[in-house]
């Protein structure tokens, strides 16, 4: 006779499937909790730049690289055309002005002024011709202009005699009246001869102005004529180094060509670069400075250039007071410019955490100095070492500034 079992109770049969979905559960839970919990990385504090958020005289500057350039660059130009018949100077030698630079030859050019000279000489002629042919023709003039009045003079005298011998009878009235006929042509004869003297005086005036005018034209003509042989000594305008000279003995050099620069070492300027983020903050009279051993020296912007290549502009400075006394051009210097004037503001050192939080957040270490909690910050204003802390931190708060390349985003650091 069999003996029936009894069925056991459901918990007792799916015992291990209860079992592995509760541990299921449970690890689900777990990493659940991990997850939405504070993250914690132990670091070692020798590892990291730490810093501390203070309140002090904030200036926003640039510090860029400048280059020492001439205070002005000047360009050679030859005047006259011709062929490289001596070089004088070389490149790299200091000038004084008027030093020569090279001298020209030109056969061509002797032979035009030589031109000149011989058709200057025969306009002297010519003027000397018409002045004699315009006094010839005054004295002329004078003369029967003279001539003139003398013979109206007689006539009058033989018209008062013929009517005086009229009223004595002596004379008939047609012989009277010839007399008189006579006088009245001799008279306007007369003053025809006069006009005809100021007439011919005023055009003699016109006519030696003209010929003093263009004799002077002439005179400075031949002048300029004659100096252009001096054109064919190329010498220096101004003081200065030859910085560069492109010629060479038998060339020929055209009138205008450029044949080499002469920098005025008079003064210096600082060239420098800058990206185009600051172009309406750069104006001209902006404050700047140099440090070079140990020493400060300032400088202003003289010169700011607006066109924008390759994302950059440039703009030149000069030396407010005192230059380094070891200058030299192609020197580089760093060069501080003056945003803005020195303000109280709470910063803190320039590190790597900017470019890895995008200066939204950065660590700030406890109190104690054991721990380092995510926190939240805004920055405004920066320079080459600072940054300005606008919210977030406030003053003695210490923070990790450098490191973050070795840090991922966890909530809180453990420091050891």
């Amino acid at each position: 006779m069999d003996i029936q079992l009894k069925k056991k109770p459901w918990y007792i049969r799916y015992l291990s499937y209860v079992l592995a979905v509760t541990a299921l559960i449970a690890i689900m839970v777990y990493v659940c909790i991990l997850a939405l919990g504070s993250r914690k990385l132990d670091i070692e504090s020798e590892e990291y730049r730490i810093a501390e958020a203070v309140e002090i005289p904030f200036m926003e500057y640039l510090d860029v690289e400048g280059i020492v350039h001439p205070i002005q660059t000047i360009q050679i130009n030859v005047l006259e055309s011709g062929f490289v018949e001596s070089i004088v100077a070389e490149e790299g030698s200091m000038l004084e002005a008027g030093d020569t630079i090279l001298v020209l030859s030109n056969i061509d050019l002797l032979r035009d002024i030589e031109d000149g000279q011989a058709e200057w000489q025969n306009q002297q002629r010519n003027y000397q011709e018409q002045e004699i042919e315009m006094e010839q023709r005054s004295i002329t003039l004078r003369q029967q202009a003279l001539d003139a009045a003398h013979q109206l003079s007689s006539l009058e005298k033989s018209m008062e005699q013929s009517r005086e011998e009229f009223r004595m009878g002596i004379k008939s009235k047609a012989e009277l009246e010839v007399a008189e006929e006579d006088y009245l042509y001799q008279h306007k004869r007369a003053q025809l001869q006069l006009q005809s003297l100021r007439h011919d005086s005023v055009v003699t005036c016109l006519k030696r102005e003209m010929i003093r005018a263009n004799r002077e034209t002439s005179i400075l003509k031949l002048a300029r004529t004659s100096d252009r042989t001096d054109n064919l000594v190329v010498r220096t305008p101004v003081a200065g180094q030859l910085s560069f000279l492109n010629v060479a003995l038998g060339q020929q050099v055209a009138a205008g060509s450029g044949i080499g620069e002469i920098k005025v070492m008079t003064e210096y300027k600082i060239h420098v670069s800058l990206s185009e983020y600051y172009i309406d903050r750069i104006v001209s009279g902006l404050s700047a400075n140099i440090q070079y051993q140990d020493n400060k020296y300032p400088l202003r912007i003289s010169k700011v250039v607006p066109e924008v290549k390759d994302r950059n502009f440039t703009c030149d400075l000069l030396f407010s007071a005192e230059k380094p006394s070891n200058i030299r051009l192609g020197k580089s210097y760093r060069v501080q410019i003056e945003l803005a004037k020195p303000e109280t503001a709470l910063v803190i050192p320039r590190g790597d955490f900017y470019q890895a939080t995008s200066g939204d957040w950065i660590y700030r270490i406890s109190h104690d100095g054991k721990t380092a909690r995510k926190t939240q910050i805004e920055i405004g204003r920066q320079n080459p070492q600072q940054y300005e802390i606008i919210s977030g931190l406030r003053p003695g708060d210490r923070v990790i500034v450098n490191g973050y390349e070795k840090l991922g985003e966890d909530e809180e650091l453990v420091i050891k």
